[in-house]
């Protein structure tokens, strides 16, 4: 949390004190003889061929200054399968050779933010503003906490920090964009779920929880601790325990790939750049969270983390959410980048993506959720991500950050409230064939031009789907066997072009209803695109283009965690 400039006692110390916080790496220290954590009977292989290595997690020594690429990107399988999911093109794990060249693209904010401010007598109220009798500080922000689609309810639900450092809230929506503010019986009359002094808090929507009085869980950071709780209706929480010692900016994530609860965990470890992550992964978040072995060195940032000009500072690592998001595990890294006396710190939000669920490739380290530069803005201090990280809203994802305005000439967050911001489905990158605006990763000569080429892979569906922006252009695909032969009657020449801008197009050819002759079979795939980006691709088994793969938050339409309507 931010600072004041109080002559007494500063907000941090204060919050700091109040909650009975001390030094935040002194608990991994004390547990550095211990040996790594591992979960019993971790699978050898997941569900897109990468084979885990061992010991799991892996006990990592330290971090490297300069960006290291996963391990499967160095050594993919020989054969991937992609039956779960939308097979994103963030990375080269899918491409064996391309002539197309890689664009990152980033969220857009909301043209009327925030969509959540603070608005009652609860949001206004600031405890360390009263007690040194200096500027308040009103609060409706997610510190993390949660932000997710009820398929039960079909509404969207809200938990944020009302009342800076104060109470959870709980709100909610019937399109994402108009929150309400519901009358509970928790204290009378307001809508805190949870009531007195916090720092940040992670609330999940656990859809498949067969236990209904565990539907929805929290773990909330207070005196060295995560004070972990259930629900069955997201309002009445009752107390589950607590975790063994952590830093304060600590919060967890479910691993649908892999059945597991990962607790992403602050810390500051000496030789790291600052602020870094540990990981600690348990089959249930009640159990098994007291830390009995150390948890292992996760991510941090490092020398690629661009600085901010006039702080001149190592960017840190401030916090890691993160969300299964069709065949991959999204990160939101909120970034710090230093601090001054005249602004509360301003921290970003950058993307990053991991297919085992551990590594992590960040390709592009700009801001993808930024601080606006302009004084007055609702996010011109501090931005960070809540729980859930995304939601699947039609061809949109939407993202809710919290936002804190500042006072300029001081460290004060000012008003803090929740923006939207939005982003093409699939659209953290495309493979374009022509030179983008946008910053671009690679292209390669002496390829067929327009022309991308997977490496081989197997599928059971018998439905292709492309995600693509090619209204004044085509996108063709042909099928080649795993020598690179084109494999009839799925030629280029058959297919029928798709010249659209559409985040789900069925790809089809004239000479075959569907690819149920190489369902099965190890081939590979050959995109042929003219004026225009290619997002992602699947197989499906449905004609109506179901993923199968996991859909973050959730969204209007989806009855669980899946892009199935079996689910």
């Amino acid at each position: 949390m931010s600072h004041a400039q109080d002559r007494r006692v500063d907000r941090r110390t204060f919050l700091k004190a109040a909650a009975g916080a001390l030094a935040v790496s002194a608990p991994f220290r004390r547990a550095a003889a211990l040996s790594p954590s591992a979960t019993p009977s971790v699978p050898a292989t997941l569900y897109n061929g990468i084979r885990l290595p061992q010991p799991w997690p892996p006990d990592n020594r330290g971090f490297s200054p300069t960006p290291v690429l996963p391990p499967y990107l160095v050594d993919p399988p020989a054969v991937v399968p992609i039956d779960v999911g939308r097979q994103l093109l963030v990375d080269d794990f899918l491409i064996e050779e391309t002539s197309l060249t890689r664009s990152f693209h980033r969220a857009e904010y909301y043209a009327n933010n925030p969509v959540l401010s603070p608005t009652t007598r609860w949001e206004r109220y600031d405890e360390y503003a009263e007690r040194t009798k200096t500027r308040s500080n009103p609060a409706a922000m997610p510190f993390s906490d949660g932000v997710f689609y009820d398929p039960d309810d079909r509404i969207y639900k809200m938990w944020y920090m009302g009342g800076y450092s104060q109470n959870t809230c709980y709100a909610t929506s019937p399109d994402g964009v108009t929150w309400n503010k519901p009358s509970l019986d928790i204290v009378a009359g307001t809508n805190i779920v949870t009531h007195g002094l916090r720092d940040s808090s992670t609330v999940w929507l656990d859809v498949v929880e067969r236990d209904r009085t565990r539907r929805y869980k929290m773990a909330r950071w207070y005196d060295h601790y995560m004070e972990l709780l259930a629900s069955h209706d997201g309002i009445h929480w009752r107390p589950m325990g607590r975790t063994g010692l952590t830093g304060d900016r600590t919060t967890f994530f479910y691993n649908p790939f892999r059945g597991v609860w990962v607790y992403s965990l602050r810390a500051d470890v000496p030789g790291a750049l600052g602020r870094c992550r540990r990981y600690w992964e348990t089959p249930d978040l009640f159990e098994n969270v007291s830390w009995g072995n150390r948890p292992v060195l996760w991510t941090s940032a490092d020398g690629a983390d661009p600085r901010r000009p006039e702080y001149g500072v190592p960017a840190e690592i401030y916090n890691l959410d993160c969300v299964a998001y069709e065949s991959l595990l999204l990160g939101l890294f909120t970034i710090f980048r230093g601090e001054r006396a005249e602004r509360e710190k301003p921290n970003d939000i950058c993307v990053g993506f991991s297919r085992d669920g551990f590594h992590w490739d960040r390709p592009d380290r700009r801001a993808f959720l930024p601080v606006s530069e302009q004084v007055g803005s609702w996010n011109w201090a501090n931005v960070q991500s809540a729980g859930g990280c995304c939601l699947v809203v039609g061809d949109r994802l939407h993202f809710y950050v919290s936002g804190r305005r500042g006072v300029p000439g001081t460290t004060d967050p000012g008003v803090c409230s929740t923006g939207l911001a939005t982003l093409r489905r699939d659209g953290f990158a495309s493979m374009d064939d022509s030179a983008s605006a946008s910053p671009v990763q690679r292209i390669r000569p002496g390829i067929m031009p327009g022309t991308l080429t997977t490496r081989p892979i197997r599928f059971a569906g018998r439905h292709l789907f492309v995600n693509v922006d090619a209204p004044n252009g085509e996108l063709r695909v042909e099928v080649l066997d795993r020598e690179g032969r084109t494999i009839a009657p799925f030629t280029a020449a058959a297919c029928l072009g798709v010249r659209a801008d559409r985040t789900r197009a069925r790809v089809t050819w004239s000479t075959a209803a569907d690819l149920a002759a190489v369902s099965g079979e190890v081939v590979r795939f050959r995109f042929h695109l003219t004026h225009g980006r290619l997002y992602s691709f699947w197989v499906s088994a449905s004609p109506n283009g179901e993923s199968r793969g996991f859909v973050a938050a959730g969204g209007p339409g989806f009855r669980g965690i899946r892009d199935d309507t079996s689910s």
